[in-house]
């Protein structure tokens, strides 16, 4: 319990609310390196462990045609200075159903930590998914996290994903999604991270719109700053009729830092259409200034900037 309770404490002081987490209404699985501090089932969704070599293996599954109305919460990490976490995760929505997922993965002691997810997630025909993973990786910068993710989005399903990682250092942050969006499918990535001092991150997303009438749209939203470094690559393949996408990249430099952005469209279909648009630069200077008129200093106006755009 010890232990969970500190994980919950710094869950409450990142996002400001940790009690619905264990309320008995609510699907949750709580992880500390690979021990199962929690477990929690709820009609219409199973939860199933099982640790395996240096890995803990995680299966949570929404049956057919179940609404589930609370958030499934998920809340893993590491409390030491120093450890390693691995966790490979199923995620599986029946045909019909609809659930959202809250991910968080902390690591507020950590010096010297490695986390490494490896998600495989099946949206089923006509369900709805919405997948929100946020990340708190301490003030050290000594954290590598390595997220990956193989989704299946179903006929007329939707799946809805956003990653954030706004508060504290990043540390190094090698983050690779690929989802596959079958016929008059919605995907929507959105993912916003605030990199200082000398972080490292990497964003790569890739969208394959292989149905008919398949929709794909990424957002990201970088911001660097001290001598941080930041390279986005988004890819949108367009292979059936109708399939329409969307990339969209905003990344802000100061200071030192360097970003990339390599938008990448593949468009394999004559009647699939995919487009895109990438910024790299520093804040605008005009809403800087009116900033200013109003009384902030330089620094505050530029903090005000970056806030409003990752936020």
């Amino acid at each position: 319990m010890e232990r969970q309770d500190d994980l919950l404490r710094a869950l409450y002081t990142v996002y400001g609310d940790a009690g619905t987490l264990l309320d008995p209404r609510t699907a949750h699985l709580v992880v500390e390196g690979r021990d199962v501090l929690s477990r929690q089932e709820i009609p219409g969704v199973e939860i199933r462990t099982e640790p395996q070599d240096e890995a803990l293996i995680a299966e949570v599954r929404v049956a057919d045609g179940a609404r589930v109305t609370s958030p499934i919460h998920t809340c893993v990490g590491i409390l030491g200075v120093q450890g390693a976490q691995r966790i490979r995760l199923r995620l599986v929505l029946g045909r019909q159903s609809s659930a959202s997922l809250l991910a968080h993965c902390l690591f507020p002691n950590a010096e010297a930590a490695r986390h490494v997810m490896e998600a495989e997630i099946e949206v089923g025909e006509g369900a709805e998914l919405h997948y929100s993973e946020g990340h708190y990786h301490g003030t050290s910068g000594g954290v590598e996290v390595y997220p990956r993710a193989r989704v299946r989005v179903g006929p007329h399903a939707r799946y809805l994903a956003d990653f954030s990682l706004l508060t504290g250092r990043v540390g190094r942050l090698m983050l690779d999604y690929t989802i596959e969006a079958a016929a008059h499918a919605v995907v929507e990535i959105n993912a916003r991270v605030f990199g200082h001092g000398s972080d490292e991150i990497r964003l790569r997303d890739e969208v394959i719109l292989a149905g008919e009438e398949a929709r794909g749209l990424v957002r990201t939203r970088v911001a660097v700053e001290d001598e941080a470094s930041a390279e986005v690559v988004g890819i949108t393949h367009g292979r059936a009729a109708g399939a329409r996408g969307h990339m969209d990249c905003l990344e802000l430099v100061r200071d030192r830092a360097r970003a990339l952005a390599e938008p990448i469209v593949d468009v394999s279909h004559p009647l699939a259409k995919v487009t895109h648009e990438a910024a790299v630069g520093t804040v605008d200077q005009k809403q800087l200034e009116t900033l200013m008129a109003h009384g902030l200093a330089p620094e505050e106006a530029v903090d005000v900037i970056i806030t409003g755009i990752l936020r």
